[in-house]
């Protein structure tokens, strides 16, 4: 076993793929030479070459519609996006055409690409390189949508959805790279790749989060033990597919919950936890669903991205509310 930040085991987890099938290839802006810009890819164009570890122009639609023909010629192309809000230009194309193009040809054809996509803020950044934009594809029926949260999970879960027939956005929390370490195994049975995860035990409340939010709900876990609250905290892991289940059991138990994202609350991935959960344990719950994210506005400038942030007293604050019912 190894520790690993999250950067060195999503690393080691495309070195892996790509070792194990010729197939892959990598392609993206300086993700060879230079090894991306958050090093994700570095030493692999060294080691695999020019031609599976592909520097691109600056053209966001080019990248993935050459991935969607290198797709239908039998490759397994992992596209990096270089930053979250540059994904926009490629839009069309992953929305058209590769979310699509299994069903437009009845099954016929399949589309195994991954869209690499750093997400999330935390990290003083200029415009276009804080957003969340996984509500949007998760909307898009023909993708399916994943985040890891911890290099254990960024190690297995980059090499699944390669191998997986369907294509895979991506998403990898970048304030989580470098945050901290983890022993990776990497020779034991990692967990299905579409399935949500109970990842701390609790009593009296469900905490549900995913990406950079899972590491704030699990703080704020450890500050309401203190106070004699149990929280549960649910790592969702996959987006769309939505593997609700473990979140319905768990809310059955606990009779509250609070989803936790990044993104704008308005129409995010918590409004559709929160509807599944009404619907399906409505007679469980003793309040309403609660959710923490980011305010309706266009994301700060780095000054003030820590008022916008969902942290750990705004995620208290609305424990605090949920129990008070």
């Amino acid at each position: 076993m190894s520790q690993l930040t999250l950067a060195k085991a999503l690393n080691a987890g495309l070195r892996r793929a790509m070792e194990d099938d010729d197939k892959v290839v990598v392609m993206g802006e300086d993700v060879g030479r230079l090894g991306g810009v958050f090093r994700i890819t570095d030493g692999l164009q060294k080691d695999f070459g020019e031609d599976r570890v592909i520097d691109t122009p600056l053209a966001e639609s080019g990248i993935v519609g050459t991935a969607v023909g290198l797709a239908l010629r039998g490759y397994r192309p992992v596209v990096e996006i270089q930053f979250d809000g540059f994904v926009y230009p490629a839009y069309d194309q992953i929305v058209c055409q590769v979310a699509k193009m299994h069903f437009r040809s009845q099954g016929r054809i399949r589309v195994p690409i991954v869209i690499r996509i750093p997400y999330g803020g935390g990290i003083g950044a200029v415009e276009h390189h804080s957003e969340s934009p996984e509500a949007q594809f998760a909307h898009t029926p023909g993708l399916k949508v994943v985040t890891c949260s911890n290099p254990v999970d960024g190690y297995w879960m980059i090499q699944q959805a390669i191998a997986s027939d369907d294509p895979v956005v991506f998403l990898e929390p970048k304030r989580q790279y470098h945050a901290t370490k983890a022993e990776v195994d990497t020779t034991r049975t990692p967990d299905p790749l579409f399935r949500s995860r109970v990842v701390r035990a609790g009593g009296d409340l469900t905490l549900v989060g995913y990406g950079p939010t899972v590491s704030t709900c699990l703080d704020a876990a450890s500050v309401a033990a203190e106070e004699g609250r149990s929280l549960e905290v649910i790592d969702l892991r996959t987006l769309s597919p939505l593997d609700i289940g473990p979140v319905l059991e768990s809310v059955r138990r606990t009779g509250r919950a609070v989803v936790v994202h990044e993104a704008h609350v308005n129409l995010g991935m918590g409004a559709e936890v929160s509807a599944r959960v009404t619907e399906e344990c409505f007679y469980s719950l003793e309040a309403p669903v609660l959710r923490v994210g980011g305010f309706d506005t266009p994301y700060p400038p780095a000054r003030v991205e820590e008022s916008f942030l969902p942290d750990l007293d705004r995620v208290l604050d609305a424990v605090d509310r949920s129990l008070a019912y």
